[in-house]
């Protein structure tokens, strides 16, 4: 194991090199430490309650492109969504969960393959009153933890407290890659687009909030009223970090089980694991009221307060520590 330096002070021996790199990220988590009690005080003053669920499943929701990571018999979680919405099926109506979970495949600089997220869910509202919860919580979170309403994120200075930019997502496709979407694009493309020409403007002064997805790529959202080829789904970004996304969520079970059924068929497709059936969570959807939920990344929300480059940058132990374990 290699070592840094030739001792400590008074003769003690030199930390190993995991163990000064964790004592150099000290400001960090400290900071991602306020974060997460800042977002706690927020809900808590809000009259959410706060739910733990489990962190293994045997059914993970079967979306197209999110891999479970396999264990014992079924997987860690990839999202709280499924448990979170039986809880509103049984009558809970303000929750929110600050969650560990773990993907398949997912490293980079804005991604890993554990990560905490933030998620919370409101009965009886739309997507508008998640919007107002982001916008007020980000804000919120800012006074606290930095004493202002500004942050600035690799050399760009965000103010969080003015007014909000929207744009659809036809409008920005339209403003940043010159494109016209159909009414369900190719997702490749549409991925591939997002990411090098779009979410690189997002957010640069002010946040924005881009919203009315291809309903095609969102199987557990309403349709956008008057807008059927269209999710009432959202995404905001900070600095072209895409930081939390939302929608109204989907309550009629046919067309939930029509959703997942299709999003089952192409995994299948691209030879991913097809997981069994979700029966517990279909047999809630039904006495889900009408609703709407958020997840946030809380390690990109610090990242962000930071100024931090990589979303490793602001955990205690990143994916070269596990690789070499």
């Amino acid at each position: 194991m290699s070592v840094v330096g030739r001792g400590g002070a008074g003769g003690e021996p030199a930390r190993p090199e995991g163990l000064a790199a964790l004592a150099a990220r000290r400001e960090r988590l400290e900071r991602r430490a306020h974060v997460i009690q800042a977002v706690r005080a927020f809900f808590h003053a809000r009259g959410f309650l706060e739910v733990e669920t489990p962190l293994w499943m045997r059914a993970p929701l079967p979306e197209r492109y999110i891999d479970a990571i396999p264990c014992g018999r079924g997987f860690l979680a990839t999202s709280p969504e499924p448990h979170m919405k039986q809880l509103l099926a049984a009558g809970y109506e303000r929750i929110f969960q600050i969650s560990k979970c773990f993907r398949a495949g997912e490293a980079g600089r804005l991604h890993h393959p554990e990560f905490t997220m933030l998620e919370w869910y409101r009965a009886h509202a739309g997507s508008a009153a998640l919007v107002e919860d982001v916008q007020t919580l980000v804000r919120y979170v800012c006074r606290k933890v930095l004493g202002t309403g500004e942050l600035t994120y690799q050399g760009r200075r965000v103010d969080v407290e003015g007014a909000w930019e929207y744009v659809s997502v036809d409008e920005a496709f339209a403003r940043y890659a010159c494109a016209e979407l159909r009414a369900e694009p190719d997702q490749a493309w549409f991925d591939e687009t997002l990411v090098r020409q779009i979410e690189p403007q997002l957010g640069l002064e002010v946040p924005t909030i881009i919203s009315g997805y291809p309903r095609a790529f969102c199987p557990m959202a309403r349709a956008l009223p008057g807008v059927p080829e269209r999710a009432d789904r959202c995404e905001v970004y900070i600095a072209g970090v895409e930081l939390a996304n939302g929608c109204a969520e989907q309550t009629d079970v046919a067309e939930q089980e029509a959703a997942l059924r299709r999003e089952r068929e192409i995994r299948g497709a691209r030879g991913a694991h097809v997981y069994a059936w979700p029966s517990a969570f279909l047999a809630a959807v039904p006495y889900m009221p009408p609703c709407a939920g958020m997840a946030l990344g809380v390690d990109r929300l610090v990242m962000l307060l930071c100024d931090a480059p990589r979303i490793s940058d602001v955990m205690a132990f990143c994916e070269e520590w596990y690789n070499s374990a």
